[in-house]
């Protein structure tokens, strides 16, 4: 009983630390979305466009997630579920997105790409760092640590993009990395799509028996 005890004790004291740290990096991609969204466009950048609505879109992830932390493991891997998919959706939109301004032959704001891009990726380190020990719960837990990892690597990449649109005043650097982003945000859709499927049926098999 003792052993029963700690273990619940363990359980909720990282459900509320995972729960402050949730609020943290809510803020945090909140405030970078407005910042992003408000320069993006300015900036005819698809990178820093995919980024900011990416911004955004990890914003209602933690919002949601904090509504059904500490729920059943069925609510849980659905919302994860639900995540996967709207990140799935968001990586067909920026290679259409990117297709549009290939086609156009757009060459975006170089400065403004790299300041944003900068300050986007410190925002996206702190959450990556303030979220790792959270890496390995379940799927829930395990895409919010991939959302703020694939982050993270996409700035690092719109930064390099940026010196790449200088050098060679062409948009095609801006498109490789948000071909790259997309990629990134397909993949983990499939990895958190996977393990939250997994975690459906096991719910299910044990509700059967």
């Amino acid at each position: 009983m003792a052993c029963c005890d700690h273990d619940i004790h363990e359980d909720e004291l990282k459900v509320s630390k995972f729960r402050t740290v949730l609020w943290i990096v809510f803020v945090i991609n909140l405030v970078m979305f407005v910042v992003e969204f408000a320069t993006a466009f300015f900036a005819n950048s698809v990178s820093l466009q995919a980024d900011a609505l990416d911004f955004l879109a990890d914003s209602m992830t933690y919002g949601v997630t904090l509504l059904v932390l500490g729920s059943s493991l069925r609510m849980r891997a659905s919302v994860a579920m639900l995540k996967g998919i709207s990140m799935g959706v968001l990586g067909m939109w920026i290679f259409a997105r990117t297709f549009t301004n290939a086609s156009d032959a757009i060459i975006p704001l170089a400065g403004v790409m790299g300041t944003v891009g900068f300050a986007a990726l410190i925002a996206n380190v702190v959450s990556a760092l303030l979220l790792y020990k959270f890496r390995s719960g379940d799927s829930n837990m395990r895409s919010i640590w991939l959302c703020s990892r694939n982050d993270a690597i996409g700035n690092v990449a719109i930064i390099i993009a940026a010196s790449g649109v200088f050098a060679m005043n062409s948009g095609w650097p801006d498109f490789v990395v948000a071909i790259l982003m997309a990629t990134l945000s397909t993949v983990a859709s499939f990895q958190i799509i996977k393990q939250a499927s997994s975690e459906l049926k096991t719910v299910s098999s044990e509700l059967g028996s």
